[in-house]
């Protein structure tokens, strides 16, 4: 049975399978100062030809009226095709089962991981499934994460943290494995059939689900759900990206779930897997307060969430820690057992945004597991200090990094600037000395491995300073009154190209950005670096309230997930990019259904965003974790070890004798 049946909360609908991380992956905050240029526009001739589109602005409501035709009409006329309900545990197994080992766990857990054989070997030896018994049903795992929690509802989820903790309590229909293929997880789901004609997906329920309160998970729940993401007052842009493509979610009876959608679309399939309320705790409080956070009922709920995942939230203390618990109802129903119970009796989140602080708890025991920077993992997870405790495992993943400009400033505007920021900055440098050497460079949002990906590999950018001035110059950019930074005159008034850039309080990402600013002094720009926290830096990007930044974004189960980022208008295009192209060229992907064609529209939309550069794409941080030896089970995917089904559900701790 799937343990955790992963709602995918990448691009926080289903669709929201997010160029993740679902997360943003690398985003941090701070306070927000002062903006200089707060009232200074663009100047018309700067601006993009593709800038120039009208948005259309959103409709007080996004639900039209609709009459769902009768269940019996649907059976009638559909032509349901069956589709896959699995259990990815039992997935899992199987594909172990077929599987050499490489080494035995005494031997893996001798081994130091210094190269690509013995990273193999780990893997193979400590990465198992456990046999029946073998695993400890009270265990706890201590987990890392590097932030707070902006919100317990699983509608509102936005940052990796959230992805962690509330794919644990969250209730979901649907899930993916580690090939990114979709399937309705057998925990929760009974049949899943969609018609022929591709406009609708009916969900029949299992009779045996609860949320923590005890009262019934019905298809009612997930009807409601749906009305309330579609309400423009609830703020889910991310959420809603997807979600808005269905033209209704009708509930038959307590089991039957119908998804109606507007028109027969490759993304169908991710659309219909959005987080799910709890119809009897919202639907007297979400009209009051459609902030869904600020009222008396809410802030309740934000300490303790009504959920029905395999894990309740059973202490919460802000900045700190966040401990969840098995809830035993999830398993046992009506005096029976149903489902499997989770691995971990308990598993506790530490907050800790330092990573040396956070490696100093691996290392004492402190916490289980945590992602490792390059530096750690080449230098600092060495010798006994370290094994005595521990190991580590690396696996690709496709997860990006990025410098994010923000396209509705007078700054970077004009392409031609965007280019400029591109050549300007060092990436030998932090490729080789930053990272260790153990990053792959970027040239997009699509992995090289991927299937969307041109055929044809996009250069990654490199330095070139006299490209870098001679696009400065060209875009108007110069140094007017000799003050050794370039300027200019914009709405009557000489403006200095003098920008801040945000970034997350780590280590790396602060040097990375310290580096920006010493290659753009060379080329008279300044460059003020501004680490922050993340769940504030979260806050001024999606407020649009920023110049630069540093971020990243993790792998989605399909290539239309990242139309939230660059389309016009969407909710996570956070630095206003539009052009017109590459909205038609999302637009017709969804509708073909030949994956060979689509592939073909999504590699233009990757050259065209290579050219445009409203990012300029830094690297691919592949997964880099340390481990505590008395962890199994962990496999991994290109979404890392936890963002796919099973995920976080196969890691196990043994009994002790």
């Amino acid at each position: 049975m799937d343990r955790f049946p992963l709602v995918d909360h990448a691009r926080a609908s289903a669709r929201t399978v997010a160029w993740l991380l679902a997360s943003l992956v690398a985003l941090g905050c701070g306070r927000q100062e002062a903006d200089p240029l707060a009232s200074v526009k663009p100047e018309p001739a700067a601006v993009d030809a593709a800038r120039a589109q009208p948005v259309t602005p959103p409709a007080e409501r996004l639900l039209e009226p609709f009459d769902p035709p009768a269940i019996e009409a649907l059976d009638r006329d559909a032509k349901w095709i069956d589709r896959p309900v699995r259990d990815s545990l039992a997935l899992l197994r199987d594909e172990q089962a077929k599987e050499t080992a490489l080494a035995t766990v005494a031997e893996a857990l001798t081994l130091e991981n210094d190269s690509p054989e013995a990273n193999a070997k780990i893997l193979s030896a400590l990465g198992r499934l456990p046999a029946p018994g073998e695993a400890d049903p009270d265990a706890r795992i201590d987990r890392h994460v590097t932030g707070d929690l902006g919100s317990t509802n699983p509608i509102m989820i936005s940052t990796s943290a959230e992805f962690d903790i509330l794919g644990l309590t969250g209730f979901g229909l649907f899930s993916f494995d580690r090939k990114l293929e979709a399937f309705a997880t057998s925990d929760t789901v009974a049949s899943w059939q969609t018609s022929a004609d591709g406009l609708f997906d009916k969900v029949v329920l299992r009779d045996d689900l609860v949320w923590s309160d005890g009262t019934p998970i019905t298809a009612h729940d997930i009807a409601f759900t749906y009305r309330v993401i579609m309400d423009p007052r609830v703020p889910v842009p991310a959420v809603r990206s997807g979600t808005d493509q269905l033209r209704w979610v009708h509930a038959y009876d307590d089991r039957i779930v119908v998804f109606f959608h507007k028109e027969p679309l490759a993304t169908n399939v991710w659309n219909i897997n959005f987080p799910v309320l709890p119809k009897h705790v919202y639907e007297n409080t979400w009209e009051a307060d459609p902030t869904l956070k600020d009222s008396p009922e809410h802030v309740k709920l934000e300490q303790a969430p009504v959920v029905g995942g395999p894990y309740e939230i059973v202490d919460r203390q802000r900045g700190q820690q966040i401990v969840l618990r098995r809830r035993e109802s999830w398993a046992e129903v009506r005096g029976k057992q149903v489902r499997e119970p989770p691995f971990f009796k308990e598993v506790r989140f530490r907050i800790i945004e330092d990573p040396n602080t956070s490696l100093l708890a691996l290392k004492s025991g402190e916490i289980d597991e945590m992602m490792l920077l390059p530096e750690q993992w080449t230098t600092q997870t060495k010798g006994r200090e370290y094994y005595e405790r521990n190991t580590k495992a690396t696996a690709s993943e496709w997860v990006s990094f990025h410098f994010g400009w923000n396209i509705d400033t007078p700054f970077f505007a004009d392409r031609r600037v965007r280019r400029a920021m591109s050549y300007a900055f060092d990436h030998d440098t932090m490729l080789e000395k930053l990272c260790y050497g153990l990053y792959e460079p970027a040239a997009g949002p699509f992995h090289d491995a991927s299937w969307m990906a041109p055929k044809k590999k996009l250069e990654p950018s490199k330095q070139d300073l006299d490209k870098a001035e001679a696009l400065l110059d060209e875009a108007g950019w110069v140094d007017h009154d000799n003050d050794g930074v370039r300027d200019k005159e914009i709405n009557g008034r000489l403006v200095p190209f003098e920008f801040t850039v945000l970034v997350n309080q780590q280590p790396l990402r602060v040097a990375i950005c310290t580096l920006l600013k010493e290659n753009l002094d060379q080329i008279g720009v300044r460059v003020n670096v501004r680490p922050t926290e993340s769940t504030v830096l979260q806050q001024l990007t999606q407020d649009k309230k920023f110049q630069a930044y540093l971020g990243g974004w993790g792998a989605g189960t399909d290539p239309d997930t990242s139309e939230n980022i660059w389309a016009t208008g969407a909710g996570r295009n956070f630095i206003g990019y539009s052009n017109p192209e590459v909205d038609r060229l999302f637009d017709e992907g969804r509708r073909e259904l030949d994956r060979a064609k689509r592939a073909e529209k999504y590699a233009r939309i990757q050259e065209i965003l290579h050219d445009d550069q409203p990012y300029t794409w830094l690297y691919w941080r592949n997964s880099f974790y340390g481990f505590s030896k008395s962890l199994r089970g962990y496999v991994f995917s290109p979404r890392g070890p936890y963002h796919y089904s099973p995920g976080f559900g196969s890691l196990w701790m043994p009994k002790t004798e």
